[in-house]
């Protein structure tokens, strides 16, 4: 508008108050002056305030990252508890934001759904695409969501991490079975207490290891999402 020499100044206190209430505010011109405004805004899904306050109780940081005007972007980002707010983000550059975050020693998952979106979801450490976004996003993620609920990020974080804790632990009993087991099977202990590992012995170890893991492993056929209220 002001390219065009058009005065907006009257519009001004208006823009904010819509600007304030989270909705994207724009200058509405007839023949060279200004006519109003007109103000569109992107509705919050009901889980998605529940599903940052989850992602924040995994210790996770959440950014909004945005084209929007930043005194709507902080609008937003107070409705749903988000802290940090990278505003005003031309689409080209969403994923040097991305690799700024990473500059700074963060794994980076970004979550989106655009045409835009797609470089900054390959550029992130993981890409979350919502599945109803567009093709060309969910070709771009590593992960989709099937369902527009921000809740399907915090069940990926958390059964990630039961998958971790599961393999950790598989490899903490396999190593420890033979740990024991290899050392005894020497004649480690022959000279002091006179106990050699019998075959079957070490065979049936063996079993009762592999049984170990693999029932360990199973466990995770009983993971539970966390359920948004």
């Amino acid at each position: 508008m002001r390219d065009r020499k058009v005065a907006i100044e009257s519009q001004q206190p208006v823009w904010e108050r819509l600007a304030g209430e989270g909705k994207t505010p724009m200058y509405v011109a007839v023949d060279g002056s200004a006519a109003g405004l007109l103000a569109v805004a992107d509705t919050v899904k009901p889980d998605s305030k529940a599903a940052i306050e989850a992602l924040k109780k995994l210790g996770i940081e959440v950014v909004m990252l945005t084209g929007d005007n930043e005194r709507t972007a902080k609008a937003i980002a107070r409705q749903v508890g988000v802290d940090r707010v990278l505003a005003e983000v031309l689409p080209d550059d969403k994923a040097h934001e991305v690799r700024k975050l990473q500059l700074e020693g963060k794994a980076v998952g970004m979550v989106g759904d655009g045409v835009n979106d797609a470089p900054a979801l390959a550029q992130a450490d993981v890409g979350f695409a919502i599945g109803t976004g567009t093709d060309v996003a969910i070709e771009a993620s590593d992960v989709t969501l099937i369902k527009g609920s921000l809740m399907g990020i915090v069940t990926a974080v958390e059964i990630s991490r039961a998958t971790m804790r599961n393999v950790r632990q598989n490899l903490f009993g396999a190593f420890g079975y033979n740990t024991v087991g290899i050392p005894v099977a020497m004649g480690v202990l022959y000279p002091f207490l006179g106990i050699l590992l019998s075959p079957l012995i070490a065979a049936a170890a063996m079993a009762f290891s592999s049984v170990t893991v693999v029932t360990n492993a199973n466990r995770l056929r009983f993971f539970q999402p966390r359920r948004s209220p």
